[in-house]
C-alpha cells in the first residue's frame, strides 16, 4: 500500500500543508510588520520575537511530551490549532513592538506543544520503514513548498494588498488544519514508563546524552541554526537596506532558500536508500559551512548584488534539507516505540535551543555591528558543530561477519550494581533499537526503573 493510500496520513499531511502555507504567509508578514514598526532595527525586533519563540519551545515541548500520553492526541492537536488561528488573526491590529512579543509568546506556546505531538503521531500511523522514510521526505517537501511558494504567493499578494491581510491567510490555514486533524483517526500515545513528570521531561535528553548518533544530531542542530539564522533573521534588512529591494524582493529571496531545500528534498529519498544517514547529514553540514563562509566573504567585500546572494541562499536551503530530512530516521532507530514522543520532544527542544543562541546573534549583533561581524560569528559556530558531529558520532566499526557487537547495559542514573553488570550480544540488524534488544536478551530482565543504554564498539 502506498504512503498516500493511508487515509489518516493523507489527512494529516493535508493539514500540515495547509497550516504551513498559512504560517509561511505570516512569516513574511511578521518580518514586514517588524520593519514597518522599527525600520532599520527590524532585525533586532524580529530576533527578539524569535528568541521568545525559542525560549517557549525549549521549555514547553518536553513538558508537552511528558503528559501527551495522558491526553487524547486528536483533541489536543485540534485545540492547539484553534488557539493559533485566534492569535494570528490579532497580529494585524498591533501598534506597538511589545504587543508583537506578547502574541508571539502565546502563539509559539501552542506551536511548541503541537509540533512534537504531531511528529510523534506519524510513526504510529506509518509503520513500514520505507513508507516512514518517504513520509519524512514528504513532510520536508511540504515544509519546503511552504518556504518556496509562500513567499512567492506573498510577493504576488503584496502587489495588491497590505501585508497585514497575509495574517488572515494564516488564521484560515490553522482553522482548516484543525478540521482535518479532527477528522483523522489518531491513536492515543503509548503509556510512558516514567511516572514522574521530571523523569518524563529528562528521559529524552538523557537518551541524547547517552547515544553517539544523537550527540551527533545535537552538533548538527547547531550547524543548521547558525546558518539558517542568516536567512530567517537577516533577509528582510539585507534585501531592503543593502540590496535596496522592495517588499516583494524580500519574499523572492526567501523563496530562493526554499528552492534549494526543495531540490534536495525531492531526490533525497532515493539517496537515503543507498547512502547512510550519517554521511548525508555530514555532507549537509559541510555545505552549510561553505555557504556561511561565502556570505561572510560577500559582505566583507561589499558585494551588494542579488544574484550571488540568491545563490548562497539556495545553498543554505539545500544544506539544511540534507541534515533535517534524515533526522527523524535517526531518532526512530534509536529508541523503543514507547520512547518516541519523549525523544522527538527532546530533539524539538534541543534543536530550538541552538536557534535560541543564534537568533540573537543574527539580529542584535547584525544591527549593532553589521552583517559581516554577525555572519562571521555564526559561520564560526557552524564550523564548530560541523567538526564536533563526526567526532562524537563515529562511523560504526563492523566485525568480520558484518554484524555489530554491542556491549553493556547501564541505568540512566549511572549507578551500577556491585561488581557491575555486563552483557555481550550480537545483532544482525543495523539499528540501535535492535542492538539494545540484543543486549537486553543477554542481560535478562532489567531492574525496574532502569533504561538500557547500549554502547557500540
Amino acid at each position: 500500500m502506498g504512503l498516500f493510500a493511508i487515509r489518516d496520513y493523507r489527512r494529516l499531511f493535508s493539514a500540515q500543508i495547509i497550516a504551513l502555507f498559512g504560517t509561511g504567509l505570516a512569516t513574511v508578514a511578521l518580518g514586514l510588520l517588524a520593519y514597518g514598526l522599527a525600520g532599520p532595527r527590524a532585525g533586532a525586533v524580529l530576533a527578539t520575537a524569535l528568541t521568545i519563540k525559542m525560549v517557549v519551545y525549549v521549555v514547553v515541548a518536553p513538558l508537552a511530551a511528558a503528559y501527551v500520553d495522558r491526553l487524547p492526541r486528536r483533541l489536543f492537536l485540534t485545540i492547539l490549532d484553534v488557539v493559533r488561528a485566534l492569535v494570528v488573526i490579532a497580529l494585524p491590529f498591533v501598534t506597538e513592538v511589545w504587543q508583537i512579543y506578547v502574541l508571539i509568546g502565546v502563539l509559539q506556546t501552542a506551536s511548541a506543544a503541537f509540533t512534537p505531538t504531531f511528529q510523534a503521531v506519524i510513526p504510529d500511523i506509518v509503520t513500514k520503514e520505507a513508507d516512514y522514510t518517504r513520509a519524512l521526505s514528504a513532510s520536508q517537501v511540504a515544509s519546503t513548498m511552504e518556504s518556496l511558494l509562500s513567499p512567492v504567493l506573498a510577493a504576488v499578494a503584496l502587489t495588491f494588498m497590505s501585508f497585514n491581510l497575509l495574517f488572515l491567510g494564516t488564521s484560515v490555514g490553522f482553522a482548516v488544519s484543525a478540521l482535518l486533524v479532527l477528522s483523522t483517526r489518531i491513536p492515543n500515545a503509548r503509556p510512558s514508563s516514567h511516572t514522574n513528570a521530571w523523569d518524563r521531561v529528562m528521559s529524552g535528553i538523557r537518551t541524547f546524552a547517552a547515544t553517539p548518533s544523537l550527540r551527533g544530531v545535537m552538533a548538527l542542530n547547531l550547524v543548521v541554526a547558525s546558518v539558517g539564522s542568516i536567512v530567517v533573521v537577516n533577509t528582510v534588512n539585507y534585501v531592503r537596506d543593502v540590496l535596496d529591494g522592495t517588499q516583494s524582493d524580500v519574499a523572492w529571496m526567501l523563496a530562493a532558500s526554499g528552492t534549494g531545500t526543495l531540490l534536495v528534498a525531492v531526490v533525497l529519498p532515493r539517496v537515503l536508500d543507498r547512502v547512510a544517514d550519517r554521511s548525508v547529514m555530514l555532507t549537509g553540514a559541510a555545505v552549510l559551512v561553505l555557504a556561511a563562509g561565502a556570505a561572510v566573504t560577500m559582505s566583507a567585500a561589499g558585494v551588494a548584488a542579488t544574484l550571488p546572494t540568491g545563490v548562497i541562499w539556495v545553498a543554505i536551503g539545500g544544506g539544511m534539507a540534507l541534515i533535517i530530512t534524515p533526522t527523524g530516521r535517526v531518532l526512530r532507530r534509536t529508541v523503543d516505540p514507547a520512547g518516541i514522543p519523549e525523544v522527538f520532544a527532546a530533539q524539538f527542544s534541543l534543536s530550538h535551543l541552538a536557534w535560541l543562541v543564534t537568533y540573537p546573534i543574527a539580529g542584535w549583533v547584525a544591527t549593532n555591528a553589521g552583517f559581516t561581524t554577525a555572519w562571521t560569528v555564526l559561520a564560526g559556530l557552524a564550523a564548530i558543530g560541523a567538526v564536533t558531529a563526526p567526532a562524537v558520532w563515529r562511523r560504526e566499526v563492523k566485525a568480520e561477519s558484518g554484524e555489530r557487537t554491542v556491549v553493556a547495559v547501564q541505568s540512566h542514573t549511572g549507578k551500577a550494581e556491585a561488581g557491575g553488570r555486563a552483557a555481550t550480544a550480537v545483532a544482525s540488524s543495523g539499528t540501535e533499537v535492535a542492538t539494545r534488544e540484543a543486549a537486553n536478551a543477554a542481560e535478562g530482565t532489567l531492574a525496574a526503573g532502569q533504561c538500557a543504554c547500549v554502547r557500540t564498539i
